[in-house]
């Protein structure tokens, strides 16, 4: 029996390879909201992030958010991010 394939992505902010389960899903939904999804579910184009507190401020510093979604995200966004971020921990 071969052994379970693990699902593997990269952060956007450190570019290191991790599985999924250890990744923090940043997703942007249908109408142009953009929020963390814990679950790893949510409908929408997904980026994800290390776990670590460097890559959440590495997102906000160089506004990476911007880039991968190809749009213009908001200040309030990053903050968002960052409060939910060291909230869930």
């Amino acid at each position: 029996m071969q052994p379970k394939k693990i699902p593997m992505r990269t952060c956007i902010a450190c570019r290191q390879e991790r599985p999924k389960r250890e990744m923090l899903r940043v997703v942007k939904n249908s109408e142009g909201g953009i929020g963390l999804d814990f679950s790893g579910r949510l409908p929408g184009r997904g980026a994800y992030l290390c776990g670590s507190a460097e890559c959440v401020a590495k997102l906000r510093k160089y506004r990476l958010l911007n880039k991968t979604f190809s749009c213009e995200v908001p200040e309030e966004v990053y903050r968002k991010i960052e409060e939910e971020f060291l909230g869930g921990k």
